[in-house]
């Protein structure tokens, strides 16, 4: 139940999604990966029982945490696009900026998803890409400091 919850999950906020997915399968091999005098052990049973319920606390506290900082539950997804690239490419961009280019990213990528047939068309998946390439440098992100 708890897998499906996070696959549900992954498909608005994959960021968030694929790090509890990898949670959840580091928690799965730790069980599996027990030895035999612990196998019907309560305490081991305990242990990975209250693991497994702080793992879904924590999945619904973040499925959340978007009303804490006044977006939406899909804007939350393209602010953690957003924040996870500036952290991989370690650049600084401010916060209230990064709430608002995410709000900005859902209107663009919403006014393209209302066609039904949009994933499949090339045109449509252009002028999206473009629309997001000038919104980014609208709002100079990232910040480039060189070539």
């Amino acid at each position: 139940m708890l897998k499906r919850t996070i696959e549900d999950f992954k498909k608005v906020n994959k960021i968030k999604g694929v790090d509890f997915s990898q949670k959840f399968q580091a928690l799965v091999a730790k069980y599996n990966e027990r030895d035999e005098q612990t196998t019907l052990v309560s305490d081991v049973l305990d242990d990975f029982a209250g693991e497994i319920v702080d793992l879904f606390h924590a999945l619904m506290q973040e499925k959340e945490s978007f009303g804490e900082m006044g977006i939406d539950f899909e804007e939350k997804a393209f602010y953690d696009i957003l924040k996870t690239l500036a952290h991989k490419y370690d650049f600084e961009y401010p916060e209230d900026k990064l709430i608002k280019l995410a709000r900005e990213v859902k209107l663009v990528v919403d006014d393209k998803a209302k066609y039904t047939d949009w994933s499949q068309r090339d045109d449509i998946k252009a002028e999206l890409k473009v629309d997001l390439i000038i919104l980014l440098a609208k709002n100079g992100y990232p910040p480039v400091d060189r070539d």
